[in-house]
């Protein structure tokens, strides 16, 4: 079973990983942008927009595999949200095809527990699993107004979210059910010392379901990598804030045009 990629631009690669129940037309506010400098693989999660799903792909590593197979052989990886932990992942993985990592409101764990305050409550996520089997779309909506809460342009930015989930085919039931799952149990701080690649994490200051008081925690874990926190921003900053977002990104990456 193969996932959807849609390759665009020219020059070093860099992989584009959207987040749980969303699909890769969230990342046109900036594709034109980053092509001019970067040859970009939007990669569709497994079950969501364009690509199947594999019932049997029931763990991150299956996700982080069928995504290394459709990435290039090297390349500069972006995830979001979820998107970003499949890139933490793979950096682990596959540390010799992944050159670098931007993980935007991204987490090594989404979910709060002992020692770990600044993530979602767990109550909040099987909330979520509840209703996904109740009603999907009513789950998804909700999903989506969590992801603006607090964002000074949120009206502008869930108008965008709905408009790119409209773009391509309904998520797979079960990949959403499979993809709530690895939000409630997957943790990867304990990896995140071997991870060696350059790395950026990016967080919206107002974001609500990946606070940014996480920065401290992330300091410990990962001393030597990039944080950059966005004011006015909540959990899609790529779409309320492009601008910001970009010129974050166009500074890591090296790239020539502001």
């Amino acid at each position: 079973m193969k996932l959807s990629v849609e390759t665009t631009g020219n020059g070093p690669d860099l992989v584009l990983l959207h987040g749980w129940g969303m699909n890769g037309a969230v990342w046109s506010p900036v594709l034109d942008s980053l092509s001019r400098d970067f040859r970009i693989s939007v990669i569709e999660l497994p079950g969501h927009g364009l690509s199947g799903y594999d019932p049997n792909w029931t763990d991150l590593d299956s996700w982080v595999e069928a995504c290394l197979r459709a990435a290039p052989a090297k390349a500069t990886w972006i995830g979001w949200s979820l998107g970003g932990q499949l890139a933490q992942r793979a950096a682990l993985m596959a540390p010799d095809r992944i050159e670098g990592l931007v993980l935007v409101t991204a987490s090594p764990r989404f979910v709060a527990g002992e020692g770990w305050p600044h993530a979602m409550a767990l109550n909040t996520l099987m909330q979520f699993a509840r209703a996904l089997s109740r009603d999907h779309h009513q789950t998804l909506e909700r999903f989506l107004s969590l992801q603006v809460q607090g964002d000074e342009a949120a009206r502008e930015t869930l108008r965008l979210l709905r408009q790119d989930i409209a773009l391509r085919p309904e998520a797979d039931p079960l990949a959403l059910e499979q993809g709530l799952e690895l939000l409630r149990t997957v943790d990867l701080r304990p990896g995140l010392g071997d991870i060696r690649c350059p790395t950026l994490w990016l967080f919206g200051e107002r974001d609500t379901l990946v606070p940014a008081d996480v920065c401290d925690e992330l300091e410990r874990l990962m001393p030597a990598a990039e944080i950059l926190i966005l004011q006015g921003c909540a959990h899609a900053p790529f779409l309320s804030h492009p601008r910001p977002c970009l010129r974050a990104l166009k500074h890591f990456l090296g790239s020539d045009h502001a």
